[in-house]
């Protein structure tokens, strides 16, 4: 683990992860639930830096069931998802909290939103900057470099700095 930089704290059976434990990646990342023979199995959470989650029952390292639910709350549905589509409009946030007044109207599920950096775009889970191609965490940490259809969505779609 020291090789990869991540962390475990659990219990351990001839050298390998087994029964309870708390796996950390080197993103941040932390898995905390079950192990068996040094592998997810059994019922555990993967935890994002974000805040945001993903719950499932494992078997040999593979999630065989389960759901994610974002930082704000919001659970993913696969089938009828009804969030963000042509009917309604709205953030989760004024899903749960109102319509802010006319003249204070949302820009993001988060209000007030981020500052987006000069030249940048707020692409949601941090900031895009299409001239090194990179998305850091809102932040600063380093999320990942972005492919070309990455790229094309984000400067079609994501607000961009004012300046």
């Amino acid at each position: 683990m020291e090789i990869t930089g991540s962390t475990y704290k659990g219990t351990t059976k001839n050298g390998r992860m087994e029964g309870k434990g708390e796996y950390t990646f080197p993103t941040e990342t932390k898995y905390e639930g079950e192990m068996k023979d040094g592998m997810f199995h059994g019922k555990g959470v993967l935890h994002f830096p974000n805040g945001s989650k993903y719950e499932a029952t494992w078997e040999n390292g593979i999630a065989k069931q389960g759901s994610f639910t974002f930082a704000d709350g919001l659970q993913y549905q696969e089938e009828d998802w009804d969030y963000c589509n042509g009917v309604d409009r709205r953030f989760f946030s004024e899903r749960c909290n109102g319509l802010r007044p006319a003249g204070d109207s949302q820009l993001t599920d988060l209000h007030p939103p981020h500052v987006i950096p000069d030249s940048c775009y707020d692409c949601g889970d941090g900031f895009y900057d299409p001239a090194t191609r990179v998305v850091t965490s809102h932040m600063g940490r380093f999320l990942r470099n972005a492919d070309d259809s990455e790229h094309e969505w984000i400067v079609c779609t994501c607000r961009k700095s004012p300046g």
